[in-house]
C-alpha cells in the first residue's frame, strides 16, 4: 500500500509499505477514505518530537470502512462499518479508561518502559506519532490497523460526509476539550492564542458554550478572517499589542479564560524578543520548546482565571513566570484529548446542524501530494489552513 513515511527532519515521502494485518483478536483493518495533516504533524516534520524512526508511517486523523476484524469484537464492530478513528488508542478497561481519561490509558502504549522513563508514567498509545507513545503506524495511508478497535472507534452515519465527521478523531474534540476545561460562564471573556485548525475549533466551541466574548489571536489574515466568521473578536499580534487589546476589551481586568492552541512552536518575530531567545536556545539544545504564548497568557490572565493548554509541548521550557501564576491563583488544565469522552455529544451537534466542522478545510488532494502539502501547510502558502488527503 501507499503511505506517507517519515525519513528524517523535513523529509516525508509517499512510499510503498507492507499492508497491515490482524495481529490481535481485538484488531480491525480499515480502508482509509479520508485523512488529514494536523498541526501536531508539523512538530514531527521539524523533528521536535523525540523517538521518531525512519520508516514510521505518519498521520493520526483518519477515517474509513472496516474491511476485516479480529475475533473479539463482541458485536461492536463489523465489516462494512464506517468509522472515524480517534488518535488516542484506548482499551476501555483500565482505571483511566473507566474514568474517561482515554489519552492516559494504562494498557495501549506498547513501549511503556520507554515512556515511563521519559514521562514518569506512560500515557496512551497514539497513532502515527512517536515511539514514546507506542510507535503505531499512522493513518496517512491506504489502509490502517486499528488496535483495541472494539473500543477505539466512532461509528458515523452514511448521511454525513467524510468532511463533516473526519475531525471527530482529533481537532474537533481537542478544541472542545480545551474550551470545556475552562468552565466557561456567560460573563467570561475567552482568549484563544492560535487560529490554526485546533484554534478554529476551540473558538467555535467557546462560542457554543456561551462565553460573553471570544477573542482570537494570530497574525495570518486568512486565519483571522475565519475566526471572525466564527464569532470571534480578532487581534493581529504583529500589528497590535495583545496585552493592551485584551485589557481594553476587559476594562483592564484581563480575560478570565486563556487557551493556548499554539504549543511548542510559537511564532518567532523581532517584536517579541523572548521568541528570539527561545529559538536560539532550541538551536543549541538548551530548550525544547518556544513557550512565548504561555508567558503572555500568565501575564494577562485575570487573577483566579483558568489557563487551558491543548497545544502540544515536547519537553523542557524556560523562563516560565511561576511567581506570577502562583500569586494570581491561576488554574492550569492541559493534556492530550480524551477523544471518546466527547464524541457522542459532538456527533449529535453535527447531526443537528449546530456546527459543520468541514468549514476549516482549504485543500483536498491525493495522498501522493502529501509530502508537498506538508510544506504548503507549514508555510501557510495558498491560504492553507487545513489539508485533507484522499488515499
Amino acid at each position: 500500500m501507499r503511505a506517507l513515511v517519515w525519513h528524517g527532519k523535513e523529509d516525508i515521502r509517499c512510499d510503498t509499505v507492507s499492508d497491515p494485518e490482524i495481529e490481535h483478536p481485538r484488531d480491525a483493518i480499515i480502508k482509509v477514505t479520508s485523512c488529514a495533516i494536523c498541526g501536531s504533524d508539523l512538530h514531527l516534520f521539524h523533528n521536535f518530537i523525540p523517538a521518531m524512526m525512519p520508516g514510521d508511517v505518519m498521520g493520526h486523523e483518519m477515517m474509513g470502512e472496516v474491511i476485516e476484524t479480529g475475533s473479539q469484537m463482541n458485536g461492536r464492530l463489523k465489516k462494512g462499518d464506517r468509522i472515524v478513528v480517534p488518535f488516542t488508542i484506548n482499551c476501555g478497561e483500565c482505571d483511566q479508561c473507566k474514568r474517561s481519561n482515554f489519552s492516559v490509558c494504562e494498557r495501549t502504549n506498547r513501549n511503556k518502559d520507554m515512556a515511563d522513563k521519559a514521562f514518569g508514567h506512560a500515557t496512551a498509545g497514539l497513532f502515527g506519532y512517536t515511539h514514546l507513545t507506542g510507535g503505531y503506524p499512522g493513518g496517512q495511508a491506504e489502509y490502517l490497523r486499528v488496535p483495541f478497535a472494539d473500543e477505539t472507534h466512532i461509528k458515523v452515519p452514511d448521511s454525513l460526509t467524510d468532511e463533516q465527521v473526519l475531525f471527530l478523531g482529533d481537532i474537533f474534540p481537542t478544541g472542545w476539550q480545551a474550551a470545556v476545561q475552562c468552565d466557561i460562564e456567560p460573563t467570561d471573556t475567552v482568549a484563544v492564542w492560535g487560529c490554526g485548525p485546533v484554534g478554529q475549533m476551540t473558538i467555535r466551541s467557546a462560542v457554543l458554550l456561551g462565553g460573553k466574548q471570544v477573542v482570537a489571536i494570530d497574525c495570518i489574515p486568512e486565519r483571522l478572517s475565519m475566526a471572525e466568521a466564527g464569532g470571534a473578536i480578532t487581534i493581529n499580534f504583529q500589528k497590535e499589542s495583545v496585552i493592551e487589546q485584551l485589557n481594553e476589551l476587559t476594562a483592564g481586568k484581563g480575560p478570565e479564560k486563556c487557551i493556548d492552541a499554539v504549543g511548542l512552536e510559537s511564532h518567532v518575530s523581532m517584536g517579541q524578543p523572548d521568541t528570539l531567545l527561545d529559538r536560539a536556545k532550541q538551536m543549541v539544545m538548551l530548550e525544547n520548546d518556544r513557550p512565548h504564548v504561555l508567558r503572555e497568557m500568565i501575564y494577562v490572565c485575570r487573577p483566579g482565571g483558568i489557563i487551558s493548554i491543548p497545544g502540544v509541548y515536547s519537553g523542557l521550557v524556560d523562563k516560565i513566570p511561576m511567581g506570577q501564576a502562583m500569586n494570581k491563583g491561576l488554574t492550569f488544565r492541559m493534556g492530550q484529548t480524551h477523544v471518546r469522552r466527547w464524541t457522542d455529544d459532538l456527533l449529535r451537534r453535527i447531526e443537528e446542524g449546530q456546527i459543520d466542522p468541514s468549514f476549516v478545510i482549504t485543500h483536498t488532494v491525493g495522498l501522493e501530494e502529501g509530502p508537498e502539502m506538508y510544506k504548503v501547510f507549514r508555510d501557510k502558502q495558498d491560504s492553507c489552513i487545513k489539508v485533507v488527503l484522499k488515499p
